[in-house]
């Protein structure tokens, strides 16, 4: 047996004012998709902004319904809607921002596993690297250099 360790790093920013302007403008405009999202039944939005290479930014937020939870997360409708809308585009950026009508979040909210394994697959068939930023609705901005530092082992199209 041989023991592996595995470690990735990520930017830890006290509030969105230390984010540069372009960083800083993607979060508000992942904040703005938040507020249209359409959660009756988790009371938790979350909106997400991607950045793709051709300065175009992809909105999306989550989407419920009563057959819930058979409704879809904020990244997987933002990065299907570029997919759909930019075939072949690169993602530069992603930014994710979450809050709840009942609680207080103020501290990061990363993507889910299923949307990590989603943005995965975009990541690696780009051949690049997609930054990704998330914040609660206040508070803590992390900043990780690519989607797959979130996901050690990730599971791609080479198994197949």
């Amino acid at each position: 047996m041989k023991e592996i360790e595995i470690t990735t790093s990520a930017q830890l920013y006290n509030d969105i004012s230390e984010l540069s302007l372009e960083d800083k403008m993607l979060m508000h405009k992942a904040s703005e998709a938040r507020k249209t999202a359409y959660a009756p039944y988790s009371k938790f939005s979350v909106g997400a902004a991607l950045l793709l290479e051709n300065n175009q930014i992809v909105l999306g937020n989550n989407q419920e319904n009563a057959a819930y939870p058979s409704g879809m997360c904020a990244e997987r409708v933002a990065i299907w809607k570029a997919g759909s809308d930019f075939p072949g585009v690169r993602i530069k950026k992603l930014a994710i921002s979450a809050s709840s009508s009942i609680a207080r979040v103020d501290k990061p909210i990363g993507p889910c596993g299923a949307c990590r394994q989603t943005l995965s697959e975009y990541e690696i068939n780009q051949k690049e690297p997609m930054q990704v930023l998330f914040m609660g609705e206040f508070g803590e901005v992390v900043k990780t250099s690519s989607l797959l530092s979130l996901l050690p082992f990730s599971f791609d199209s080479t198994y197949l």
